[in-house]
């Protein structure tokens, strides 16, 4: 029952808004999401908003789109950002994920106990999530950068039911020399969601009649996770035209054991790795390693460890940022590869 397995997907309270996860903008995902320090441009809002005052333009637009699961499941990206001052910047960014023309078969059998496939209609699963982002440095530690985003989450099924939830994700950034260190608190007093279902009596009768529970109203809360990176950039060459930039992030949750590298009763950490050599600030290369999880050979039985490796390009035309990303080569871990773009444009204004 696809609509019922839909509704049991929302019963998952320790991986709630997961789709908040996932990442957004082709340069972070080439490089494994470890992107804490690193990141200033219009995606900050989503990963570590400090890093909105790494924007020199008036004006910066972000646009990504990816496909998963052979494009049954699409995740979009959208932002814009802006310097308020030489001290302050902001921006407003929407995700959405999204599965499209699901089977409702619900009424698939008529009254009579005849199959109908004319009775099958199809719905929507969406996660909407609305950030808005401030960022402002600090007079303090020789310029503390430290950043806020409000979190405005619409989840939706169908007409069948949806959620509305609030949240809040703090960060900072810390320069020294070539040295840039990242601190995140994503859902600092965690992140609700409160559902509603409005099923019609049809759809409940079909639901009990095949065993499946009907969904209830109720909270679902996000827990905190703290986020730690650490990057180094060096530049050498002619006119320093070359450019390494190497980071590690750690990922911290506190719900109880999850699959990754680390992890005990409470506590459980996640490491990512991402690397970006540079020409001339146009072309850049990219690669990192991250989801590192345990799982279990189904041949032997044997306990094994798998990763994702992931791979990017990047492209400066003047005003014009070009970003590719293929996730997981060679499908080395269990999840999926994908194909992803992103697109950002600095807006200037003209010279008066």
């Amino acid at each position: 029952m696809v609509l019922a397995n839909t509704f049991e997907a929302h019963a998952q309270y320790k991986y709630s808004n997961e789709f908040l996860a996932i990442g957004v903008g082709a340069r972070a995902l080439g490089m494994s999401n470890a992107c804490l320090a690193s990141t200033a441009d219009v995606t900050s809002g989503y990963w570590n908003p400090a890093g909105l005052l790494g924007v020199r333009s008036n004006m910066q637009v972000g646009l990504m789109h990816a496909e998963y699961f052979a494009s049954i499941a699409k995740y979009d990206f959208g932002g814009v950002a802006a310097p308020i001052d030489s001290v302050s910047a902001f921006s407003v960014n929407i995700i959405r994920f999204g599965v499209d023309d699901i089977p409702n078969t619900t009424q698939l059998i008529d009254d009579g106990g005849n199959i109908d496939y004319d009775r099958i209609t199809t719905f929507s699963a969406q996660d909407w999530a609305f950030l808005f982002s401030y960022a402002r440095k600090l007079n303090i530690l020789g310029g503390l950068e430290t950043g806020g985003s409000f979190k405005i989450i619409r989840r939706k099924v169908g007409d069948f039911g949806g959620a509305w939830g609030f949240g809040l994700d703090a960060g900072a950034n810390y320069k020294y020399k070539n040295w840039r260190f990242a601190g995140v608190l994503r859902d600092v007093t965690s992140t609700f969601n409160a559902w509603s279902f409005t099923l019609d009596d049809a759809t409940k009768a079909v639901f009990l009649q095949t065993g499946n529970d009907i969904p209830e109203n109720g909270l679902e809360l996000t827990m905190p996770r703290m986020l730690l990176g650490g990057a180094r950039e060096w530049e050498f060459g002619k006119n320093k035209q070359f450019s390494l930039l190497t980071e590690l992030d750690l990922i911290n949750t506190f719900d109880g054991k999850r699959n990754t590298l680390v992890k005990t009763g409470l506590w459980s950490m996640e490491p990512a790795l991402g690397i970006e050599a540079g020409f001339k600030k146009i072309i850049f290369l990219r690669g990192g390693i991250g989801n590192i999880q345990k799982s279990t050979d189904l041949v032997d039985g044997k306990s094994i460890t798998t990763m994702q490796p992931n791979i990017g390009l990047g492209l400066k035309l003047k005003q014009l940022h070009i970003d590719y990303a293929l996730t997981d080569i060679g499908d080395a871990s269990v999840a999926l590869y994908s194909n992803i773009f992103s697109l950002k444009l600095d807006i200037n204004k003209a010279p008066k």
